[in-house]
């Protein structure tokens, strides 16, 4: 009897015990999403431990082949594992992004410790948009609203991941002329946010605004400069604006070409020197941004919602056109980049994490499929080739490759492929 009892007493503590072990499992969890929901955007935008990328994990020619929610996992743990803590998706139209935010929630519930943050996106067209009709830019698609609701409804369902909402992608600026719109669409979404953040329909601490062109935010041409415009810098809670130096090279140049005193550099030093004026190239048109906002009297913060260097080109800006394109530029662009943001304190949504061949599927060597620090098969470009060596990546994998680098690690066959940038008199003798 004393031994059936004995037997039932230590039965009763392994129960309370593992009771207990399961309550701190609830607790710590309980604990640790309390902390990510206080934690805002105010305090993650411009804070270095979280740095911030452009994120698609389409790996094929469509997107009509959406990314398992496995592979999304994947491309989580690789990112987190590089720094990564605020990644920027773009719509909401197909379950890319919800899939994105589930795959998130799901390494969460399988360990407390992961973190990872979005700005999530909506996209926005006028009337017509990709329909082959001639695109109305004064009207708003109908599906807009339904886009609208549909990020509502995903900042609501994963509050401690989603912490900024996106009125549009490049959609005011006027070379988007497949579907831009005209700002006081955008300040209509963004007044209707800011609204359901007042009336208590999304968490009060939600930052909304609209990710665009430097131009769109009034620093370029003064035909942006409208009163609609002031409203919507006043109406946002921060300015995401994109610049891209890459794309300039080709349709702004000058910056780009090698000036006279630069003549009896070594090849490398001349890409080296191109490369920072590609870095001061920016920082100007972040200049312009916030001297107009300024000049409004409104100051906020500004971060950027885009920039980035392809590694790839067959067209403007490949040996034919301004020779902008590798690896090594590339790499250069995202150090730069990286460490003039990261010291002032800028968010920098790098555009973008991994190739995807959708986006000029007919072109395999078109410039808008290789603007990724990966390629599709998990391969480190020269940008990160650092991290590689350092074994952040180790057994991490993607399509079931480790990550390994490109060119092998061979710095001189990379070195090899590099061009230099021309002179302006070499362009004009074409």
């Amino acid at each position: 009897m004393k031994k059936t009892t004995k037997t039932i007493s230590i039965f009763l503590v392994m129960v309370l015990c593992f009771a207990c072990k399961d309550q701190n499992k609830k607790e710590d969890k309980t604990n640790t999403v309390n902390q990510e929901l206080k934690l805002t955007a105010k305090d993650i935008l411009g804070n270095p431990k979280y740095m911030a990328i452009s994120y698609g994990g389409y790996r094929t020619k469509t997107r009509d082949e959406q990314p398992t929610l496995s592979e999304l996992k994947e491309d989580m743990k690789i990112l987190a594992a590089m720094g990564i803590g605020m990644l920027r998706t773009y719509n909401v139209q197909k379950p890319h992004a919800s899939n994105v935010l589930k795959a998130i929630n799901e390494l969460k519930e399988e360990d407390p410790n992961f973190e990872m943050y979005v700005m999530l996106g909506a996209w926005i067209d006028c009337k017509n948009a990709w329909t082959g009709k001639e695109p109305d830019h004064n009207v708003e698609s109908e599906a807009n609203a339904v886009e609208i609701d549909r990020a509502v409804a995903l900042a609501n369902q994963y509050p401690d991941i989603v912490k900024v909402l996106v009125v549009g992608n490049e959609a005011m600026v006027k070379w988007a002329t497949s579907y831009y719109v005209q700002p006081n669409v955008i300040l209509k979404w963004v007044n209707h946010l800011q609204n359901l953040k007042t009336e208590g329909k999304l968490p009060k601490e939600l930052w909304v605004t609209s990710s665009d062109d430097f131009a769109s935010w009034g620093g370029g041409d003064v035909e942006y400069h409208t009163p609609d415009l002031e409203a919507l810098i006043k109406a946002v809670d921060f300015i995401s604006m994109h610049t891209y130096p890459y794309h300039n090279t080709h349709y702004n140049p000058e910056f780009w070409y090698q000036p006279e005193e630069e003549t009896n550099l070594s090849d490398k030093e001349k890409v080296d020197a191109a490369m920072q004026r590609a870095l001061h190239f920016a920082q100007k048109q972040y200049d312009s941004v916030t001297n107009y906002m300024k000049s409004l009297g409104v100051n906020k913060p500004i971060h950027i919602g885009e920039t980035g260097w392809a590694s790839v080109s067959s067209g403007f800006y490949g040996a034919n056109g301004s020779k902008a394109t590798d690896e090594y530029k590339q790499g250069q662009y995202h150090k730069l980049i990286r460490d003039w943001t990261t010291k002032s304190g800028i968010s920098c949504f790098y555009f973008e994490a991994f190739n995807e061949p959708w986006k000029d599927a007919r072109n395999p060597k078109g410039s808008e499929n290789h603007f990724g620090l990966f390629k599709v098969d998990g391969t480190a470009k020269y940008a990160i080739w650092e991290l590689v060596d350092k074994g952040v990546f180790e057994g991490l994998t993607r399509n079931g490759n480790s990550i390994t680098k490109t060119y092998d690690g061979n710095i001189d066959s990379l070195m090899s492929e590099v061009l230099v940038p021309p002179t302006g008199e070499s362009i004009e003798a074409r």
